[in-house]
Protein backbone atom coordinates (compact mmCIF):
# COMPACT_ATOMS: atom_id res chain seq x y z
CA UNK A 1 0.00 0.00 0.00
CA UNK A 2 1.21 3.77 -0.77
CA UNK A 3 2.24 5.96 1.75
CA UNK A 4 0.17 8.83 2.51
CA UNK A 5 2.45 10.68 4.61
CA UNK A 6 3.00 13.96 2.93
CA UNK A 7 6.47 14.53 4.41
CA UNK A 8 9.52 12.73 2.32
CA UNK A 9 12.16 11.56 4.50
CA UNK A 10 14.42 13.63 3.38
CA UNK A 11 12.82 16.82 4.90
CA UNK A 12 13.75 15.34 8.27
CA UNK A 13 15.00 13.53 10.55
CA UNK A 14 12.67 9.87 10.06
CA UNK A 15 11.59 7.48 12.27
CA UNK A 16 14.47 6.53 14.95
CA UNK A 17 12.71 3.26 15.03
CA UNK A 18 14.49 2.68 11.66
CA UNK A 19 17.76 4.14 12.28
CA UNK A 20 20.82 1.59 10.93
CA UNK A 21 23.06 1.64 14.13
CA UNK A 22 24.82 4.08 16.86
CA UNK A 23 25.59 6.46 14.21
CA UNK A 24 22.51 7.64 13.70
CA UNK A 25 21.43 11.34 13.38
CA UNK A 26 24.68 12.48 13.03
CA UNK A 27 24.95 15.93 12.42
CA UNK A 28 28.10 17.03 10.81
CA UNK A 29 29.56 21.08 9.05
CA UNK A 30 29.62 19.97 5.53
CA UNK A 31 33.43 21.28 5.44
CA UNK A 32 34.51 19.26 8.50
CA UNK A 33 33.02 15.58 7.57
CA UNK A 34 35.81 13.86 4.89
CA UNK A 35 34.51 10.02 3.58
CA UNK A 36 37.28 7.77 5.11
CA UNK A 37 37.00 6.14 1.83
CA UNK A 38 37.87 9.09 -0.55
CA UNK A 39 41.42 8.31 0.36
CA UNK A 40 42.09 5.01 -1.10
CA UNK A 41 40.66 5.47 -4.48
CA UNK A 42 41.51 2.49 -7.06
CA UNK A 43 43.48 4.27 -10.13
CA UNK A 44 40.58 2.62 -12.04
CA UNK A 45 37.87 3.68 -9.71
CA UNK A 46 34.14 4.06 -11.11
CA UNK A 47 31.91 6.52 -9.95
CA UNK A 48 27.92 6.47 -11.36
CA UNK A 49 25.12 8.24 -9.90
CA UNK A 50 21.69 9.17 -10.48
CA UNK A 51 22.63 12.74 -11.20
CA UNK A 52 24.63 11.76 -14.34
CA UNK A 53 24.22 9.74 -17.48
CA UNK A 54 26.73 7.09 -17.84
CA UNK A 55 30.20 6.42 -15.26
CA UNK A 56 32.96 7.95 -15.11
CA UNK A 57 36.39 5.90 -14.59
CA UNK A 58 39.39 7.11 -12.67
CA UNK A 59 40.44 8.83 -9.49
CA UNK A 60 41.02 12.02 -10.55
CA UNK A 61 37.72 12.25 -11.70
CA UNK A 62 35.82 10.49 -9.15
CA UNK A 63 37.77 12.98 -6.65
CA UNK A 64 36.46 15.49 -8.61
CA UNK A 65 33.14 15.19 -8.83
CA UNK A 66 32.60 14.03 -5.11
CA UNK A 67 35.06 17.09 -3.72
CA UNK A 68 32.63 19.52 -5.79
CA UNK A 69 29.43 17.79 -4.81
CA UNK A 70 30.68 18.52 -1.18
CA UNK A 71 31.34 22.01 -1.83
CA UNK A 72 27.50 22.77 -3.32
CA UNK A 73 26.41 21.21 0.15
CA UNK A 74 25.32 24.07 2.80
CA UNK A 75 26.10 24.37 6.18
CA UNK A 76 25.68 20.84 7.13
CA UNK A 77 24.97 16.70 6.72
CA UNK A 78 22.41 15.12 9.01
CA UNK A 79 24.13 11.18 8.77
CA UNK A 80 21.55 8.96 9.47
CA UNK A 81 24.21 5.62 8.69
CA UNK A 82 27.75 5.55 7.53
CA UNK A 83 29.98 2.60 7.81
CA UNK A 84 30.26 -0.89 6.51
CA UNK A 85 28.19 -2.81 4.45
CA UNK A 86 29.11 -6.59 3.93
CA UNK A 87 33.00 -7.45 3.66
CA UNK A 88 33.61 -5.25 0.68
CA UNK A 89 31.94 -2.12 1.48
CA UNK A 90 30.89 0.82 2.96
CA UNK A 91 26.81 3.18 2.87
CA UNK A 92 26.17 6.72 3.54
CA UNK A 93 22.77 7.75 3.87
CA UNK A 94 22.49 11.61 4.91
CA UNK A 95 20.47 14.64 3.54
CA UNK A 96 22.06 18.15 3.18
CA UNK A 97 20.41 20.90 1.64
CA UNK A 98 22.13 22.33 -1.63
CA UNK A 99 21.38 26.32 -2.20
CA UNK A 100 18.30 25.88 -0.14
CA UNK A 101 16.57 22.51 -1.59
CA UNK A 102 16.90 19.37 0.40
CA UNK A 103 18.52 16.65 -1.21
CA UNK A 104 19.03 12.72 0.39
CA UNK A 105 21.43 10.29 -0.47
CA UNK A 106 22.89 7.27 0.15
CA UNK A 107 25.99 6.23 -1.23
CA UNK A 108 27.41 2.54 -1.93
CA UNK A 109 31.03 2.07 -2.20
CA UNK A 110 32.72 -1.13 -2.95
CA UNK A 111 36.32 -2.07 -2.66
CA UNK A 112 38.08 -4.28 -4.16
CA UNK A 113 41.13 -7.58 -2.78
CA UNK A 114 43.98 -4.53 -1.94
CA UNK A 115 41.13 -2.67 0.04
CA UNK A 116 40.94 0.08 -2.50
CA UNK A 117 38.07 1.88 -3.83
CA UNK A 118 36.39 -0.12 -6.64
CA UNK A 119 33.02 1.21 -8.01
CA UNK A 120 31.22 4.02 -6.33
CA UNK A 121 27.29 4.68 -6.98
CA UNK A 122 25.33 7.47 -5.70
CA UNK A 123 22.22 8.17 -5.23
CA UNK A 124 20.03 11.13 -4.52
CA UNK A 125 16.20 12.20 -4.22
CA UNK A 126 13.99 14.23 -4.90
CA UNK A 127 14.20 14.33 -8.46
CA UNK A 128 13.89 18.47 -8.86
CA UNK A 129 16.84 18.76 -6.29
CA UNK A 130 18.97 15.76 -8.49
CA UNK A 131 18.02 17.35 -12.14
CA UNK A 132 19.70 20.89 -10.29
CA UNK A 133 22.70 19.52 -9.25
CA UNK A 134 23.14 18.12 -12.48
CA UNK A 135 22.95 21.19 -13.88
CA UNK A 136 25.27 22.48 -11.50
CA UNK A 137 27.92 20.01 -12.02
CA UNK A 138 27.49 20.15 -15.51
CA UNK A 139 27.99 24.16 -15.35
CA UNK A 140 31.24 23.63 -13.36
CA UNK A 141 32.87 20.69 -15.62
CA UNK A 142 31.46 22.40 -18.85
CA UNK A 143 34.17 21.94 -21.82
CA UNK A 144 35.59 18.71 -19.98
CA UNK A 145 35.08 14.70 -20.37
CA UNK A 146 33.46 14.75 -16.87
CA UNK A 147 30.82 17.84 -17.63
CA UNK A 148 29.58 15.67 -20.47
CA UNK A 149 27.97 13.22 -18.09
CA UNK A 150 25.59 16.21 -16.25
CA UNK A 151 22.66 18.02 -17.42
CA UNK A 152 23.38 21.34 -19.23
CA UNK A 153 21.74 24.61 -17.96
CA UNK A 154 19.02 24.38 -20.59
CA UNK A 155 17.61 20.88 -19.56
Amino acid sequence: MASTDPNPTYLERGDPARVLTDFAFHTVAAGDYSPVWLNSLADDVTLEGSMMNGAVQGAEAARAIISYIREVYERTQEFKYAGPYGEDGFIEIYNARVRGEPIGGAVEVTRNGLGQVQHIAANYRPRDTVLFLSRLLGEHFAGSPIGEHFATPEA
